[in-house]
């Protein structure tokens, strides 16, 4: 809700912080060109008739700026880029026009909520994100570094048949190759360190997020969180920086939060239904695509799951085992019917991601 003398809206690039200011009594419209230091931002909101409010698109720039405001005191909101409202006639866009158009919005907000506010993470929440992320980029970079040496191998007419890849016994296969050319076997070396380093880089951070999850605010969440299959520690403590605040959703509209839900076109009598969105999250969901996975083999509790279950309060693992039967129970329907096993995996993803939130909103 607006209630502040003088709307502002900020355009925030890595080198510059374009700025447009609207004062609701004179009318007067104010314009600047910033440096990005948050003292300079400050320095000209503060210079302006007040009260003062806000507003600029989440993007690359990070929370750093609201946080500065706002220990100010000054009100600002980060807005949600894909939720706001552009006239689609409106065919130039610069910075000017898009901070002049932000500090409209934010000052409609009083009767028409124009403006939709992302979550902003504490500096504790932003950091174990971060980690996280250095993580599954970690994981990334690992596949690659994988492929690259074993594709170098097949161009040489060298290919594994011992079992499954990247175990043990593959290790001392590699470790016994030897390559025609010093230019080939400099190669191979080249790529099998690398494959060596980023896998000693991912158990490093490994180690890190176990020992965090462990002990920090999100660890009852873990454990809860722990009671569904496919929800490993590393899993559970993603999943509880990356959502962050639960109770902001519902057992349903979580799914549509993590871009799980189906793309629709419907106009009059027509309703056509598409592939899910990808919209939100999109590191939440593909953790939740993967543990989806895990409930279509046959549900038994084994010492892994045991071993979850112990740290989790009693509720939680009676949850966590509903869930678990209800699941793979949505997977036996699924292949009944002949459905696509991509296609069933996303529709359990989705009412994974309920379950989790069902466990994630239980009190201890």
């Amino acid at each position: 809700m607006f209630s502040e003398r003088t709307s502002v809206g900020l355009d925030v690039h890595a080198r510059s912080v374009v700025a447009a200011a609207i004062d609701g009594v004179s009318g007067e419209v104010f314009k600047a060109r910033l440096t990005p230091d948050h003292r300079d931002v400050l320095r000209w909101v503060q210079g302006l008739p007040g009260p003062v409010a806000v507003t600029y698109e989440a993007g690359p720039t990070g929370f750093g700026l609201y946080r500065a405001l706002t220990v100010a005191g000054v009100r600002c909101q980060v807005a949600a880029p894909s939720k706001l409202q552009r006239p689609s006639g409106d065919r130039v866009k610069t910075d000017q026009r898009d901070a002049l158009h932000l500090a409209r919005l934010l000052r409609s907000d009083e009767v028409t909520d124009e403006v939709t506010s992302v979550t902003v993470p504490s500096v504790d929440q932003e950091a174990a994100r971060d980690l996280v992320r250095a993580r599954e980029d970690c994981r990334g970079d690992l596949m690659r570094a994988r492929h690259r040496l074993s594709k170098l191998l097949l161009r040489q007419g060298i290919v594994y048949s011992g079992g499954q890849a990247w175990t043990g016994r593959h290790d001392v296969w590699l470790r016994q190759q030897h390559l025609p050319g010093a230019a080939t076997r400099l190669a191979f070396d080249s790529d099998y360190d690398a494959v060596l380093t980023v896998a000693a880089r991912r158990d490093r951070l490994d180690a890190a997020i176990t020992t965090m999850a462990a002990d920090s605010e999100f660890t009852s969440v873990v454990h809860r969180l722990g009671c569904l299959r496919g929800v490993s520690t590393l899993t559970g403590f993603a999943l509880a920086v990356e959502i962050g605040d639960w109770t902001r959703f519902s057992g349903t509209s979580i799914g549509s939060y993590v871009g799980l839900v189906p793309s629709e076109y419907s106009s009059g009598a027509s309703r056509v239904q598409g592939g899910i969105t990808k919209t939100g999250n999109g590191h939440a969901r593909r953790l939740l695509v993967e543990a989806a996975w895990h409930h279509q083999a046959r549900y038994s509790v084994g010492k892994t799951m045991r071993d979850r279950w112990d740290l989790a309060p009693a509720p939680a693992r009676a949850r966590g085992d509903a869930g678990n039967r209800r699941l793979h129970a949505r997977w036996v329907r699924f292949n009944d019917r002949g459905k696509r096993h991509v296609v069933a995996n996303v529709a359990v993803a989705r009412e994974l991601a309920g379950w989790c939130w069902s466990l994630a909103v239980m009190e201890d």
